[in-house]
């Protein structure tokens, strides 16, 4: 299914046009119909995603696989994707992990163990 099929297909399910969408959005006449040629932002790709309530990779894991579907993850790495996702605070937390040392990341994993261990509470 190609991006602006997805985007068509939710739309449709939220009953909203393609053309409702494009201005609640604030995104060009026109420009979702040109979605599949024209490789869009992620910006606009993250707009979609907030706007339907969904996760940004829906519209580009095809593209990761040259068209040829989903890419491969294990039900393990979907959760955590998932959980990450959801809480900002474990978003934020990974974001700022994902340019640290190795040694970095597994002194604040100690850290955050020996916190868990002290406090069984949270």
């Amino acid at each position: 299914m190609t991006r602006y099929e997805k985007i068509k297909e939710l739309a449709k399910e939220k009953g909203v046009t393609i053309t409702g969408l494009e201005k609640e959005l604030g995104f060009a006449r026109g420009s979702l119909s040109k979605i599949d040629k024209n490789k869009p932002s992620i910006d606009r790709l993250e707009k979609l995603s907030n706007y339907f309530n969904i996760r940004i990779d829906f519209f580009i894991e095809d593209d990761e696989k040259g068209g040829e579907g989903k890419y491969y993850q294990d039900q393990e790495a979907v959760y955590l994707n998932q959980t990450i996702f959801d809480n900002p605070d474990l978003h934020a937390l990974m974001d700022a992990a994902k340019d640290c040392k190795p040694e970095y990341i597994k002194s604040a994993v100690q850290l955050l163990k020996t916190l868990k261990e002290t406090n069984p509470d949270g």
